[in-house]
């Protein structure tokens, strides 16, 4: 670049790329959900913003109760950085607090409300929380937590009428979020890297990893949900997918954007998902396979067929294609993706191409089970060999590992140097997915990287016997993990649980399975029990290796 092209005298217009330019208060404001909430309270006061029970609350209502809240932790000496844990189901308390705490600069910890006392304890002392907000199911577990505390957090209680429990402090939420200053004068963060809010992994081994989000995360991800889900203004979504895991997916905040109405529940069931679509009107709602379950197992008393498509975005374990297919012939239509708290919750999408709606509904279900595409707002996403970094050939069949680079990837692990490294080493985020990339670009999940079943040195992927299992109209549930062997090295070991009033055998489960697959892949032994389940509703396949290995 010659002094002419490079000197503030040229002829270099603004924005040309020729020269630096400044950032200016009328130009740049950081990127934080929390503006999405201000937009829909001007602009839509009156619309429903929440619908819990008989309670309904509006955009202008939740605002205020919004700044409310923010204000008073401010006057209780919350400061910028402090952490502000909650333990509650999907109530509006919860929803609340998505916004509050970080206006007054302060990080939310939503907490699972099925961990034990053990790992309450552990979590509101890493965090080093200041603030607890607690719902009064959740008293006992918290008491017994705190016992194990030296320094305790400042108790609230969340009094919503449908607990049963008792309080955990003097303190109620309405009586403290009233002495709250309705027109507290917050601020968006002054860097929006600023971190937002600490969600703590399932921990199944060792303790569990706190992982920062920032707000251009948040900002970015909740923005990509309804851009990726095509997602109209006003959607009413029902609450299936907790709050506390991974915010949400950032759906608090995408509904906020787009003026939507959470509908909210303490609990779900087939009855709750059926009931809520035909008193409220319910567009949209996240969750695991488990709530697919739900769906296809309902009492034929309350499983009336929706008048429009009700849209369901699933995730956690894979979705067999088969179950796919039962839920969309029910009057739902499934998006399936793929994420880990790591990445916001969602970041991989299996996009939808419109030549696919002439295939058959047996082979559309078949695409629509892979993981697929990233979010809009990611800015790279591959399978790469976890030891060059280099990506896999796109034939399907080369096995990687899953790795993501952008904007929507956590800021890191809250005080774990070492956990960091490992999981950025070479620049990108290793998730520890093994996965194969499809000619057509889009990536397809065959295991956990510990869960994949070597068995005479070939890799047999348990998804892939699953997704077999699950084909059969008689099988409710099934996982797979890897039993020791001492002529293979391991083998496939099934556990199964049927629907209500079926009757197989091991040997009728394993004739199955070796009429529709390669015979070397099928499983050796088969288990008919109940599965064990993380908090979020995924398998816990270490539970199951180690059954596996006592039958």
């Amino acid at each position: 670049m010659n002094a002419k092209t490079n000197s503030a005298n040229s002829d270099a217009q603004p924005g040309d790329g020729r020269y630096p330019l400044a950032k200016h208060q009328a130009n740049y404001t950081p990127l934080s959900p929390l503006s999405f909430l201000k937009r829909s309270a001007e602009v839509y006061p009156e619309h429903t913003a929440i619908i819990h029970g008989d309670r309904r609350t509006n955009y202008k209502e939740v605002y205020t109760r919004c700044r409310q809240l923010a204000s008073r932790l401010a006057q209780a000496g919350v400061e910028t950085g402090d952490v502000v844990s909650i333990i509650a189901p999907n109530i509006p308390e919860l929803y609340e607090a998505h916004f509050a705490v970080p206006m007054c600069g302060a990080i939310l910890n939503a907490i699972n409300t099925r961990l034990e006392a053990k790992t309450i304890a552990y979590i509101l002392e890493h965090s080093e929380a200041k603030v607890l907000l607690v719902d009064r199911d959740s008293t006992a577990v918290v008491n017994e937590a705190l016992a194990k505390l030296t320094k305790p957090p400042i108790l609230i209680d969340i009094n919503d009428p449908a607990a049963t429990g008792d309080a955990v402090s003097d303190v109620d939420y309405e009586t403290f979020l009233a002495q709250g200053d309705a027109h507290y004068d917050w601020a968006l963060p002054e860097d929006e890297w600023a971190s937002i809010s600490l969600n703590y992994t399932s921990g199944t081994t060792g303790n569990p990893k706190g992982v920062v989000y920032h707000h251009r995360g948040a900002y970015m991800n909740a923005m990509s949900n309804i851009t990726g889900w095509h997602m109209g203004p006003h959607p009413v979504y029902l609450w299936t997918l907790p709050m506390f895991h991974c915010n949400g997916w950032c759906f608090p905040w995408s509904l906020a954007a787009n003026a939507g109405v959470s509908v909210c529940a303490r609990s779900i069931s087939a009855s709750v998902i059926y009931n809520s679509i035909e008193q409220h009107g319910v567009t949209h709602f996240c969750g695991a396979p488990i709530i697919l379950n739900f769906i296809i197992n309902a009492d034929p008393a309350i499983a009336k067929k929706p008048a429009k498509p009700v849209e369901i975005m699933t995730a956690a374990a894979p979705p067999p294609a088969s179950v796919l297919q039962r839920v969309e012939a029910l009057g739902f239509h499934v998006t399936h993706v793929y994420g880990l708290t790591e990445t916001y919750g969602p970041a991989v999408m299996c996009a939808w191409k419109k030549e696919w709606d002439a295939l058959s509904a047996t082979e559309q279900s078949v695409l629509k089970a892979r993981q697929g595409v990233r979010y809009q707002v990611l800015d790279e996403l591959d399978v790469l060999d976890p030891e060059t970094l280099k990506p896999v050939p796109r034939d399907g069949e080369t096995i990687g590992e899953i790795m993501f680079r952008g904007n929507i990837v956590m800021r890191g692990y809250f005080k774990n140097r070492d956990a960091n490294e490992a999981a950025f080493a070479g620049g990108w985020f290793h998730s520890g997915d093994l996965a194969v990339m499809d000619p057509d670009g889009y990536l397809r999940i065959l295991d956990r990287a510990k869960d994949i079943i070597i068995s005479g040195g070939e890799n047999i992927s348990s998804i892939e016997i699953e997704d077999v299992l699950y084909s059969h109209p008689d099988v409710l549930e099934a996982a797979v993990a890897a039993k020791n062997d001492e002529h293979w090295g391991e083998t496939p070991c099934a556990f199964v649980q049927l629907v209500n009033g079926a009757s197989l055998t091991e040997q009728d489960i394993i004739d199955y399975c070796r009429e529709n697959m390669a015979h070397f892949k099928c499983p050796t032994k088969v288990v008919f029990r109940e599965l064990p389940k993380t908090s979020t509703g995924k398998v816990q396949k270490f539970q199951l290796r180690e059954w596996a290995n006592e039958v």
